[in-house]
Order: structure tokens, then C-alpha cells, then sequence
């Protein structure tokens, strides 16, 4: 067997805390390894244990959440930060996702969700949820204006339809029913446009999907 996920929860609630330690623990390649209930605590136990992953909420005293992201890379660069919150708004979603975070996903979320990012984020992989990508970037302008020198402008029609989808969260087989495409077809878009983007994987894609203000329904 491989070894297990080493696993450090960041949050102000023992409560809380005491749940997540017991839903990880019963993952047979999870181990929790350390609890902290404020940030300096968190970047004590970065320091010290190093994790593979640090499940970490936003508001917490001595340090918020923002400000372990912003220190995490220096005291363990290896660590992977899940941030999980109640916060369900774009600000906080962007702030963390550009302060270095690896996955967002509410507290509201069930069970398996929170397993699955875990797991995803320790693969390399940004997790978002579909329905946060959809429902908490919202299609402001204001908020997220389109740069002169956005590279989005090259991709054709199609293709911005697809990869606008993937960065959003659908997988190709929902793509291709929501667009009245083969599969197949979404898989020639979604490649062309992303070469095009001169991306590779979706969490750079979100990144700059996030950039752009191409986040929105």
C-alpha cells in the first residue's frame, strides 16, 4: 500500500474539527496528523509536520486564512492547501486561488465532495466545484473586466463555448448535451482551445478563466 495522505485541519471550531478528523480518519489512505484552532498554530504545524495537504479555513484568529496562504509556500513547499469555508462568495474565491490555494469547497458540502477534492488536489489537480464556478463568479463586468490583450478573443465561437464549460466545471459529456455535440467533437474544441490559451491543465485554465472575467453562466 502506499502511504497514507498526511492531513492538518486549520480551524477556530473544535467542534467542527472533531467531525472532520473522524470523516478523514475513516478514509483508509487518510491520516490526520495535527489539528490547529488559529493561524499561527497552522503555520506551526506547516513548519513542523509538513503535511501533504492542509485543509484550511478563511476566518480564524492571530492569522486568517488568507495570510497562512501567504506564508505556506516558504515554511512547506510540498503542502497542498484545500481551503474549506463557509464563504461563498467570488472575492474570497479569487483571493485564495491567488494566494496559492489548490481547492475551495464550502462547508455546506456533503461528505463525499470533501473526500473527493482531497483526493483531487493531492493528484495535482484545482478542484472547484461545478456549482461554485457557476453560481459564485458572477458576470460582472465591472467586477471582472475583459483586458485589451485577452487571448480568449482568439478562440472561434465553439471553442470559446467549450473551454468557457470546462473551466466552469462540465465534463465533456455534459458539454456535449448541453451544445448538441458529439463528445468527440467537444474533445477537438476543448483541445484547439486550450492549445490556443497556450494551457494545459484546467487549473491553468481557471486561473485564467479568472483572469479574463470568463467565469460567468
Amino acid at each position: 500500500m502506499s502511504d497514507p495522505i498526511r492531513i492538518v485541519i486549520a480551524d477556530d471550531h473544535a467542534i467542527l474539527r472533531s467531525g472532520l478528523r473522524l470523516l478523514l480518519s475513516n478514509q483508509p489512505d487518510f491520516e490526520v496528523i495535527g489539528e490547529a484552532e488559529n493561524g499561527l498554530d497552522a503555520l506551526k504545524q506547516l513548519e513542523s509536520l509538513h503535511p501533504d495537504l492542509l485543509l484550511l479555513d478563511l476566518n480564524m484568529p492571530q492569522a486568517t486564512g488568507l495570510e497562512v496562504l501567504a506564508q505556506a509556500k516558504t515554511l512547506s513547499p510540498e503542502t497542498r492547501i484545500l481551503v474549506l469555508t463557509m464563504h461563498d462568495d467570488s472575492a474570497n474565491l479569487r483571493q485564495a486561488l491567488g494566494a496559492g490555494a489548490s481547492g475551495y469547497v464550502l462547508k455546506k458540502a456533503v461528505d463525499s465532495e470533501l473526500v473527493m477534492a482531497i483526493r483531487a488536489v493531492i493528484r495535482g489537480e484545482l478542484f472547484i466545484h461545478s456549482s461554485m464556478t457557476r453560481h459564485l463568479i458572477p458576470g460582472n463586468e465591472a467586477e471582472s473586466p475583459i483586458h485589451n490583450d485577452d487571448p480568449w478573443k482568439q478562440l472561434s465561437e465553439r471553442e470559446l463555448e467549450v473551454v468557457k464549460r470546462v473551466a466552469q466545471g462540465y465534463t465533456n459529456a455534459e458539454i456535449a448535451q448541453e451544445l448538441y455535440l458529439s463528445p468527440k467533437t467537444v474533445e477537438t474544441y476543448r483541445a484547439r482551445g486550450m492549445e490556443k490559451l497556450a494551457v494545459e491543465t484546467r487549473a491553468q485554465l481557471v486561473k485564467l478563466a479568472l483572469k479574463f472575467g470568463y467565469l460567468n453562466d
